[in-house]
């Protein structure tokens, strides 16, 4: 998506942005420098591309099929004992993290960024984070569920791979 920069002698502190037939308008202070402008214009591509993710996620009805994925993975590798108040995707996950257990809540958020690696891998994560459900801790319990998963390790390796990337 382009960036369309327009400075203002007006505007002293506030930095906004704004999508404009396709094109982000991004306003900045005349006395921004160059680096800090460069960093206002990734944020601003992050931000409006999260938000593009997040419609098409809506549009793709993605949630219902990642909760038919959890009920099925629940049935095999937890025979079925598990129970959740929500499970949906987010684009707000960290480079690091690929998904997150509320145990107080029960809702568990998963990272679109699974949407482009392979099932397994995806799958992978679904099982670690209703796992949490069961053991909130990363202990010998937790592992021991995690593990029944056959593909753990493989799955395991490659997002560590990714994460040697970012």
């Amino acid at each position: 998506m382009d960036v369309k920069i327009i400075r203002s002698r007006k505007r002293k502190k506030t930095i906004s942005a704004r999508e404009v037939d396709g094109v982000i308008h991004l306003y900045l202070p005349m006395g921004l420098s160059r680096d800090d402008e460069f960093k206002y214009v990734q944020w601003a591509k992050k931000r409006f591309a999260a938000r593009q993710r997040k419609e098409e996620l809506r549009t793709n009805d993605a949630d219902t099929e990642l909760e038919k994925r959890a009920q099925e993975l629940n049935r095999r590798y937890f025979a079925g004992e598990l129970a959740w108040t929500k499970i949906c995707y987010t684009t707000e996950q960290n480079a690091r993290m690929f998904g997150v257990c509320n145990t107080t809540t029960k809702s568990i958020r998963i990272s679109d960024r699974l949407l482009k690696m392979p099932q397994f891998v995806h799958d992978y994560v679904v099982v670690h984070e209703l796992a949490h459900l069961k053991v909130p801790r990363h202990g010998s319990e937790f592992w021991t569920l995690v593990n029944r998963y056959p593909k753990t390790e493989r799955a395991r390796g490659y997002l560590m791979a990714v994460g040697m990337e970012d």
